[in-house]
């Protein structure tokens, strides 16, 4: 199975880039109502991801209850508990399935590493079940 079929494409999706700020990641998650969303770097390419978690313990511990002060503080330097870990556009469903039990999304990646979208553990599971349900036919 061609695991592209599933692609979210990047055109579709939110994300945020190195450069930005713990302020513009909140804004961006809060639009977008995203729990987790992938890092890209200036060249576009998978960098790691940032979840609601990694910024709310940041705010925390760097004792940040002014949003104005989140202006000034660069994404990269919040503590991320855990990257999603990203396939290749020539992965297969196997791939996609053991990453699918850690994460709710799986980063895609060209060849050159540049980010191209995301697979939902949503359609995931989606694919997983009609195959069961060929299988009890």
């Amino acid at each position: 199975m061609n695991i592209m079929f599933f692609l979210k494409p990047k055109s579709d999706l939110a994300y945020i880039y190195d450069y930005h700020t713990l302020r513009q990641a909140l804004e961006i998650m809060e639009y977008h109502k995203y729990s987790c969303v992938p890092i890209l770097n200036k060249e576009g390419k998978y960098v790691g991801s940032i979840t609601e978690g990694d910024l709310l313990w940041s705010l925390k511990e760097l004792d940040l209850f002014n949003i104005k002060e989140a202006e000034s503080i660069s994404i990269m330097k919040i503590k991320r508990r855990v990257d999603y870990q990203c396939v290749t556009a020539e992965s297969n469903m196997e791939d996609l399935i053991g990453r699918a039990m850690e994460q709710n999304f799986v980063p895609v990646i060209d060849d050159q590493g540049h980010f191209i979208g995301i697979i939902t553990r949503r359609d995931i599971i989606g694919y997983c079940y009609d195959r069961l349900k060929e299988c009890g036919e």
